[in-house]
């Protein structure tokens, strides 16, 4: 029997493997989900949409559905208390999600893991199989054998694909088929997440957040309709621990509720990145690229943007309109901000192990808190990457410059970075202008109307913006379907062929 064939697999049904999938499906790209679970997680997991994710699903239709499943506004900070009960030494808001910020038409949100996932799910018509693990990995000259095999019956199956995109968590079997290996701190240690109900809204309701961090470990509300989490360090003798009062304890003396525990669950905090996120036709996104403390709302978010920056690139190449080259530039672009996001989400680990050490250890008048300031100023590590490599073209002119990483953004217009926002008319942003195709703003757009053989938009752009834009009358700003400028022409080009140049050098394909 002839294996059966699909241009692209998907290991992993988490929110990285389920936003490539709605990704393609937009990109009319065929592809299959292999998740190794029998359905969604039950566990609530990552906490925070950050305001770039939400921009990439407000791209897909899909913002408005999150953001009602999720958390109002005002649940975007983080609170530092001793106890649950006790009242906070120290808050900070989560940027761009307790509050819009100016720099984006998207606000991020608060919201459980497995609240989103059934949201990406029905996003797409895709197949998924769940239950389904890989269990192998041939690579041929023009494409991937896998084998596959069901978890309830043993039954093997193969199946042949173009590319493999794999987003199967930090302890990613594709990654260990490969053999690729990974750099960084490795396991910071076990973590346990205790999923429990108990009314708590007499310490938490006048003073909402998305998460408290304790001494003795931290609380997450789970749905705005009620449910809790704590997690903390796994105590060393877990047959024996009593999960009701190991929360009770971390509520405080002053909190008289016994805590009704659903669920236990024991995982590894884990912080890497793989040395390579390609190996031939198969490439590696979110946790199996890289693995980063939950601590900042980072992980997720980082993976988001990995599908984001991918699947584009993955349609180009199986339409034809791009060259297998094209691939490369994920790596190259993708790889330095996950050691970044790495970086900030180490030291936020680090920083907030400390503070809740001293708390536990020092009266608290003896602790200064000089770190609150930078703390979750994410934004410039959020909105403000830039990328470079052939899928880029470096133009002249470019007067900004990028914030340091982890810092607050500032945008720039210039080639590799994410589009500024500028609104149009009504609640329309430049970058809704933006989709399964390249996009060309320009205030003069008959001088622009060229063919050209990839998907391309001519968005005219209103003169007000063009000067923020640095564009003169007959200037053109070219941008990816990812959001990230690709060329930038403060006037028009004196060669007639110029675009179709730019994309013959972007893409691989000869103009």
């Amino acid at each position: 029997m002839r294996d059966a064939e699909v241009p692209v697999l998907i290991v992993g049904g988490g929110p990285v493997g389920l936003t490539a999938r709605a990704l393609l499906d937009r990109w009319g790209v065929p592809c299959l989900l292999v998740e190794r679970h029998h359905e969604l997680s039950p566990f609530p997991r990552s906490r925070l949409v950050n305001v770039r994710s939400m921009e990439i699903f407000r791209g897909l239709g899909l913002a408005a559905r999150i953001t009602d499943r999720a958390f109002a506004p005002r649940y975007g900070r983080v609170r530092f208390r001793d106890t649950l009960g006790g009242g906070d030494f120290a808050s900070a808001a989560m940027a761009g999600v307790r509050a819009p910020v100016p720099e984006s038409p998207a606000l991020g949100v608060v919201t459980s893991q497995d609240r989103l996932e059934p949201v990406l799910l029905a996003a797409a018509a895709a197949p998924v199989r769940f239950g389904v693990e890989l269990v192998g990995l041939a690579e041929e000259s023009e494409s991937v054998v896998a084998r596959l095999a069901d978890r309830r019956t043993g039954a093997e199956s193969r199946l042949r694909a173009r590319y493999v995109l794999a987003a199967d968590g930090a302890r990613s079997t594709v990654r260990d088929l490969l053999g690729v290996g990974t750099t960084g701190p490795g396991a910071l240690g076990g973590v346990t997440t205790v999923v429990f109900d108990a009314a708590l809204d007499r310490w938490c309701a006048d003073e909402p957040a998305g998460v408290y961090f304790t001494a003795h470990g931290s609380f997450m509300p789970l749905y705005p309709e009620g449910g809790w989490a704590w997690f903390g360090p796994t105590p060393a003798a877990v047959d024996g621990t009593d999960w009701g009062d190991l929360v009770a304890h971390a509520l405080g003396p002053g909190v008289d509720v016994r805590p009704e525990v659903l669920r236990v669950q024991h995982w590894v905090m884990n912080a890497f990145v793989a040395d390579r996120l390609r190996r031939g036709r198969v490439l590696l996104a979110g946790d199996a690229a890289h693995a980063v403390p939950i601590v900042g709302g980072l992980g997720m978010n980082a993976g988001v943007a990995d599908a984001h920056n991918l699947c584009w690139k993955l349609a180009g190449v199986l339409r034809g309109w791009a060259g297998p080259g094209l691939l490369d530039t994920y790596a190259s672009e993708r790889h330095p901000v996950a050691h970044e996001t790495l970086r900030q989400a180490v030291a936020n680990a680090r920083l907030l192990g400390d503070v809740q050490r001293r708390r536990r250890e020092r009266p608290p008048n003896r602790i200064e808190l000089p770190w609150m300031d930078q703390y979750f100023a994410q934004l410039g590590l959020v909105l403000g990457v830039a990328y470079r490599s052939s899928a880029v073209l470096s133009g002249t002119g470019d007067t900004t410059r990028p914030s340091p990483p982890g810092t607050d953004y500032v945008p720039a217009v210039a080639p590799g970075h994410r589009l500024p926002h500028r609104r149009l008319t009504g609640d329309r942003s430049t970058l809704d202008a933006l989709g399964e195709w390249f996009t060309l703003f320009t205030p003069d757009p008959a001088a622009w109307a060229l063919p050209v053989s990839v998907p391309l938009r001519v968005e005219p752009l209103p003169r007000e913006h063009a000067e923020p834009y640095e564009l003169g009358p007959h200037g053109a700003l070219l941008v990816r379907p990812d959001g990230h400028i690709a060329a930038r022409w403060p006037d028009r080009p004196q060669a007639p062929a110029a675009l179709a140049e730019a994309f013959g050098r972007l893409t691989g394909v000869p103009a």
